[in-house]
């Protein structure tokens, strides 16, 4: 578990992601909670890097478009965002599940909204500190997210508990 980890400045959001992807493996998944503007892309923009997404793919919040997927990388990466999500069988229109179960890594935004995740997977709460401050935690729900979590935690130099 992650409890308050500072990141004082766009670039710290984008270095932690970065840091999170050493540790991701195929399978992973990853929620992302926080209100509009706290940095839930950018986190998932240092993912991509840190997966070696080529610079040349943008990676950018699929709000309008709900899946991104990238590849180029040592994982192939989708990136979703349930926010304008109206109702559950959404969700089963556009494949959500086996594209989570398909997946490398998978990022999801606005994962409150609906009951989409696995069983293991990684919470990540990023809020908004200040102008450019962030504050995120990280729980792992299951053995492997755990794990992701507590690896993440001693890249990061975050207090465990």
């Amino acid at each position: 578990m992650i409890e308050q980890h500072p990141c004082n400045g766009p670039e710290a959001t984008f270095e932690a992601g970065r840091m999170l992807a050493e540790i991701l493996r195929a399978g992973d998944v990853i929620g992302l909670m926080g209100d509009l503007g706290a940095g839930k892309t950018l986190l998932t923009q240092g993912i991509a890097a840190g997966l070696g997404v080529p610079e040349s793919v943008r990676v950018t919040s699929p709000t309008f478009s709900l899946i991104n997927e990238y590849a180029g990388g040592r994982l192939p990466m989708v990136h979703v965002d349930l926010y304008r999500i109206e109702a559950e069988a959404e969700l089963e229109h556009i494949g959500l599940e086996e594209m989570l179960d398909n997946a490398g890594v998978s990022s999801v935004e606005w994962c409150e909204r609906f009951p989409v995740l696995p069983d293991d997977h990684l919470i990540v709460r990023i809020e908004i500190a200040g102008e450019t401050q962030r504050t995120l935690s990280a729980t792992g729900n299951g053995p492997r997210s755990t794990e992701v979590a507590a690896k993440w935690a001693a890249l990061l130099g975050a207090t465990l508990r």
